[in-house]
């Protein structure tokens, strides 16, 4: 039930790992979480930018709030997060040692969803009494721009862009023990004309697939392995097209301790397994979430 309030810092990039986004929750639980996630790795540049050996640390504390939704008699979700992010990037610029700090809130992420199919909406009882279930759901997640910006600076928390994601999951409940996911959306970004240098910056799609299997050894007890895809993002900059398309992969595990009825622990891992352009980063996070109300 708590899946909602775990969704950690959101990357509108395709490096989402998140199992459990089509779970289904009794109508009217909130959950409030938070999460930590350290991250560190090597950065790839486009070969044509003087840049080389860029090294990334990032530290980001997610505060988040959801909500378990009847939409049209199926189960929704609505779920806000608002990352605080702290990090250090340096590498060698034009044969010379630099680096970057930055401290201050991302972008605020929205994340609306529905499944369409199987998955109707149910108080707690009906859920509880309810069996193995295939579901298909449908989501559509946001970004906005309020995230620290600087367009003096190349490196920033904020994109000073919007970005959407429609996305379609499928999910196999077979019941007590194992359960498969599949996710497969695409993130659209709109344009940044304030970018560094005062040049203009666009962006194109990133194809994203997600596949999750978790086995329950209890109710709320769960091991999950997780792996994604995503292809596409290459950017242009003053109408020069870069050389920054990614074809990158992740892979990852998570494991939720419940606490209590109403509190649970998650733990989770991911590296990237294999990197193109972007962020070849290890990752681990650790956060809390307090569930409550539902009929």
């Amino acid at each position: 039930m708590a899946a909602l309030a775990f969704a950690g810092a959101r990357r509108a990039d395709g490096q989402e790992l998140n199992p459990g986004a089509y779970s289904v929750s009794p109508v009217g639980a909130n959950f409030v979480g938070t999460t930590f996630q350290f991250s560190s790795g090597d950065v790839t540049f486009d070969p044509s930018i003087p840049i080389q050996e860029a090294h990334s640390r990032l530290s980001t504390l997610a505060l988040s709030y959801g909500r378990a939704l009847d939409v049209a008699g199926r189960s929704g979700t609505l779920l806000v997060v608002v990352p605080v992010v702290g990090g250090r990037q340096h590498g060698i610029v034009q044969g010379q040692f630099a680096e970057a700090v930055r401290r201050g809130i991302a972008d605020v992420q929205l994340r609306i969803g529905v499944n369409v199919y199987g998955a109707p909406a149910m108080t707690r009882r009906e859920l509880a009494q309810s069996g193995p279930r295939t579901t298909l759901g449908v989501s559509l997640s946001m970004t906005f721009p309020v995230g620290q910006y600087d367009p003096a600076k190349l490196i920033n928390l904020g994109t000073n862009r919007w970005a959407f994601k429609p996305e379609a999951g499928f999910t196999h409940n077979t019941g007590r023990r194992w359960l498969f996911e599949v996710y497969g959306g695409v993130w659209l970004f709109t344009t940044n004309h304030e970018f560094f240098g005062g040049s203009v910056r666009s962006q194109q799609p990133i194809l994203s697939t997600q596949f999750h299997v978790r086995y329950t050894f209890k109710p709320g007890l769960w091991l999950s392995g997780n792996s994604n895809f995503y292809s596409g993002g290459r950017t242009t900059v003053d109408d020069k097209i870069n050389l920054d398309l990614q074809r990158n992969s992740r892979a990852g595990a998570t494991f939720n301790l419940p606490l209590t009825r109403f509190d649970a622990l998650r733990f989770a891992v991911s590296r990237g397994a294999y990197t193109t352009i972007g962020a070849d980063y290890t990752s681990v996070s650790a956060g809390f979430t307090h569930a409550w109300g539902g009929r």
